[in-house]
């Protein structure tokens, strides 16, 4: 068995050894190594000169999965099965991106929950980290096929606007896809040291990093000093980017061609959506662009798209604005202003963010490479080769609490630096609930049972309220001696309790290594019982949510839609006993769809009713 030896003060590993860089981007994802020859940071491409693989995934009528290339003709021959865009889905419930849907021409599961957001492909569906981990696995298998030599190990980006919760699902996939995310790393951090900034332990400077992807955009302001990076503040927002600089032309087109809507044409829909990144691209160098789109000849100038973009533009300006008044700072602070991603390349882009910090704008590293290639540097440092920076003390394991179906909720990731903390909130499963156990483990495993325990408390006293009212903030704490502590408050009565648990938990180096080889070795099985548990606790509470429905609707409903509402409970029922995570989950949305109607129907009684009532009172006063 392979042995990973790892320093559990400084997270570096203690065997030479490639560690890639990867750039898990909204549009396109790129693999970067630091060359063992040229000691330089290098984008790895293929033999046509490409370092770029999309972020596309589509799925065939047999279950063979193409990426990226292979996969991009799909998005018009066969677009309801190739899903792009998969970032702007992790960590998001249905209600975060309901505004958005018509963007996407696959299929998004509604189930009127804040649970996270699912895909169908025909009858599978598909969590956002089983999408990334296909666009990773490929990623793994681009560089495997460059370097001739295994690749397990990764430092993986993120913006620095992503929650814990999307934190946490960029790390699933990486698992899911075979890869040892010993890292996740801010993109700005990662541009900053791919411009080399940072690498000078005497250099002290403040910097900006306007980062604006294919679907995230934040602002970061970061000082670098003695080789630490101190974010001083960050903005942005995780559901903008190059996607709505294409999304204006086509609402700009489709007014030309006198189209209110194409949701019910997805070919046509996603033809549109190709042209109109042509038409973006184009007129980052041309006046003007123009096509034949069904039948019809479409055109933009340049003036008109600089027109459109404004109000997204000002937008990322106004994150700006923020982010300089959060950290304090006049704009003659700033020293460097870094752009990133590919659609800084947007010359109207690039012109308003020199206007705001009164400078040119610095933008020699290729855009769409640079964040790849500040992993890759990163990924140097954890491996040891590079002693000019300094490594914080991390976590040797992923620290985090037991959840419904015997789950491992991951709080705080293993290699997170200390001192840190994270919190999240919980709340009740069963009306009337007054305490809430909460038992904290350590380890990489999805299941708790193959984690280990380090303690558990009871919070008492919480209110008597109806499943799902209270809310319940778990927060841990890691101080700089690396003492973990535990807290539990209910936010609506104030009721709270803490623990404190030892440091470094009792684990012997060898234990570590053991645990994290496991985590490798399990993690399809491990994942693949994770998603089954998931489906069946969602399953179980659409079962008690409709028959708490039925009780006391019953009579508001006809006999046929009780009967067929019964058949499709006792089917999902029949499916919770099954090992079949798409059979739950195709039983529990067709409980939903013959349920939702009804309750409709019910809910607009019930206000009508209510308005009535206050009609009434009003004539009596």
């Amino acid at each position: 068995m392979a042995k990973i030896g790892i320093n559990i003060a400084t997270g570096s590993l203690q065997q030479s050894e490639i560690i890639v860089g990867i750039d898990l981007g909204t549009t396109n994802s790129l693999v970067a190594i630091i060359h063992p020859d040229t000691k330089l940071p290098t984008a790895l491409k293929e033999f046509d000169g490409s370092s770029i693989v999309p972020s596309v995934v589509h799925f065939d009528a047999f279950g063979n999965v193409a990426v990226g290339e292979n996969a991009k003709p799909f998005l018009e021959s066969d677009p309801q099965n190739t899903i792009f865009s998969a970032k702007r889905l992790m960590g998001k419930s249905h209600h975060d991106i309901r505004e958005h849907q018509d963007f996407f021409a696959y299929k998004i599961i509604d189930d009127n929950r804040d649970s996270l957001v699912k895909v169908q492909v025909g009858n599978t569906f598909y969590s956002p980290i089983d999408l990334s981990s296909y666009i990773l696995a490929e990623l793994k298998k681009r560089a495997e096929h460059i370097l001739k030599t295994p690749v397990t190990k990764a430092v993986i980006t993120v913006p620095a606007y992503f929650n814990d919760t999307q934190r946490q699902a960029t790390r699933d996939a990486g698992k899911l896809a075979g890869l040892d995310v010993l890292r996740i790393i801010n993109e700005p951090t990662a541009a900053s040291l791919a411009y080399g900034l940072g690498l000078d332990p005497t250099e002290e400077k403040t910097i900006a990093v306007y980062d604006l992807g294919g679907g995230t955009f934040d602002i970061s302001i970061l000082k670098i000093s003695n080789g630490i990076f101190e974010v001083l503040s960050t903005n942005g927002d995780t559901y903008l980017g190059g996607d709505d600089l294409d999304r204006a032309i086509i609402e700009y087109w489709m007014k030309q061609m006198g189209v209110d809507h194409l949701e019910d044409h997805k070919t046509l829909k996603q033809q549109l959506r190709l042209a109109a990144e042509k038409a973006k691209i184009a007129l980052s160098s041309a006046d003007y662009f123009e096509t034949e789109f069904a039948g019809e000849k479409v055109s933009i100038s340049k003036q008109i798209f600089e027109d459109l973009i404004i109000p997204i533009v000002q937008k990322t300006m106004e994150c700006c604005a923020r982010a300089m008044k959060d950290a304090q700072l006049n704009i003659s602070d700033i020293n460097t202003v870094l752009m990133v991603g590919g659609s800084t390349r947007v010359p109207f882009v690039k012109q308003k963010v020199a206007d705001f910090f009164a400078q040119p704008v610095n933008d020699s590293v290729n855009p769409d490479e640079v964040v790849a290639i500040g992993a890759a540097v990163q990924a140097d440092i954890l491996a040891g080769n590079n002693s000019s920076m300094l490594l914080l003390d991390i976590t040797p394991l992923s620290l985090g609490i037991e959840t419904m179906g015997g789950l491992m909720d991951v709080l705080l990731p293993r290699n997170a630096k200390i001192p840190t903390q994270a919190s999240r909130q919980y709340t009740t499963q069963k009306d009337a609930q007054t305490g809430i156990h909460i038992s904290v483990y350590q380890g990489e495993r999805d299941l708790v049972k193959d984690n280990r325990q380090l303690g558990a408390f009871t919070l008492k006293g919480i209110p008597s309220m109806p499943a799902g009212l209270p809310k319940v903030e778990v927060r841990f704490l890691i101080n700089a001696d690396g003492i973990l502590q535990v807290s539990a408050k209910e936010l609506r009565s104030g009721v709270s309790q803490t623990i404190d648990i030892k440091p470094q938990y009792g684990l012997t180096d060898e234990e570590v290594e053991q645990r994290l080889l496991e985590s490798l070795t399990h993690a399809k099985a491990d994942i693949s019982m994770r998603a089954l548990v998931e489906a069946r606790t969602e399953a179980e509470q659409m079962l008690d949510v409709t028959e708490k429905f039925l009780v006391k609707n019953a009579a508001l409903l006809t006999q046929e839609e009780l009967t067929k509402t019964a058949q499709a409970m006792q089917a999902l029922q029949l499916a919770i006993t099954m090992e079949d995570k798409n059979l739950i989950q195709t039983k529990t949305e067709e409980l939903n769809d013959i349920s939702r109607p009804f309750a409709e129907r019910v809910m607009d009684q019930a206000i009508s009713g209510a308005m009535k009532g206050k009609n009434i009172e009003d004539k009596d006063l």
